[in-house]
């Protein structure tokens, strides 16, 4: 039997590896076995993105530096991985393979992978989206509201008419909202055509450290359409109370079993079983 809900995983900034999710993976489907979910119902399709750029961008250290004297060259790598990425996804009228195009492609197949693996059927999607991945997830969900170029999906799967949750963890929204000539237009969420048990279970849920200084809440712009903003200690002893925390939400206690919990009542509910009725375990 096919799973019954998937879950899109996309990573962030940095110079990331096809392994990025794995260990959340691991940690959430051992916590969705203590509360009673069994692993098998969940698809999961990490959207790998990071490849587009990963050369270009240590390719370009190189060119800089061959000829040049340059100093801190970890710290210099590490702001390239960073602010090329964000720089990199634009938007190019004229140019019709540009790097936000290119990327939303990136996650449209991935999409289609997921959709695969529920079996070729429009079931509800989870997504997962960490740090510059909330911004594409957002905004490839809004191109596809839109029906315009950018994401135009070959079902209501991959033209996120299912999605039944969305999960950002140090989201930098707020900072690409300032290129905007007006206030920032939220998409729909949930989706006008989600079925009603499912929007009863619908949520968009942000998480942020605040100490990490690339992550921030999203009420403040988006208003009711984020259910909750949820500041957490991400990391351990070493960088939970720096700005190092960005990159340690994947396995973080404080994250993963509240998204375990999601995980069940998206479950739950697709199968229209009350929420009194859920699995009374909770994870200790």
């Amino acid at each position: 039997m096919a799973p019954e809900i998937g879950i899109l995983v996309i990573h962030g900034i940095g110079n990331q590896d096809e392994t990025f999710a794995n260990g959340l993976i691991n940690k959430v489907n051992g916590l969705l076995k203590k509360i009673g979910v069994d692993p098998g119902a969940v698809a999961w399709e990490p959207a790998y993105w990071a490849n587009l750029l990963n050369k270009k961008e240590d390719d370009l250290l190189k060119n800089l530096s061959k000829d040049n004297p340059l100093r801190w060259t970890c710290i210099r790598r590490f702001v390239i991985n960073v602010l090329a990425d964000a720089v990199a996804y634009q938007r190019d009228q004229e140019e019709p393979q540009d790097m936000y195009r290119l990327i939303h492609a990136k996650i449209r197949g991935s999409l289609g992978n997921l959709r695969t693996k529920l079996g070729g059927e429009d079931k509800p999607l989870i997504v997962i989206a960490h740090s510059l991945g909330s911004v594409i997830a957002s905004n490839y969900t809004w191109d596809a509201q839109s029906g315009n170029k950018y994401s135009l999906g070959a079902n209501p799967f991959e033209r996120m008419e299912t999605l039944a949750n969305l999960v950002t963890i140090g989201s930098n929204i707020p900072l690409f909202t300032l290129a905007l000539p007006g206030p920032p237009t939220p998409i729909k969420f949930p989706p006008k055509g989600l079925p009603e048990n499912l929007k009863a279970a619908a949520k968009w849920l942000n998480f942020y450290d605040p100490d990490d200084v690339l992550g921030y809440p999203l009420k403040p712009i988006y208003g009711e359409v984020v259910i909750e903003d949820i500041a957490i200690n991400a990391g351990s002893w070493l960088s939970s109370w720096n700005p190092i925390s960005h990159i340690e939400y994947w396995t973080d206690p404080d994250f993963t079993n509240r998204v375990a919990k999601l995980i069940r009542d998206v479950v739950d509910a697709g199968r229209n079983v009350p929420k009194k009725l859920t699995a009374e375990a909770e994870i200790s």
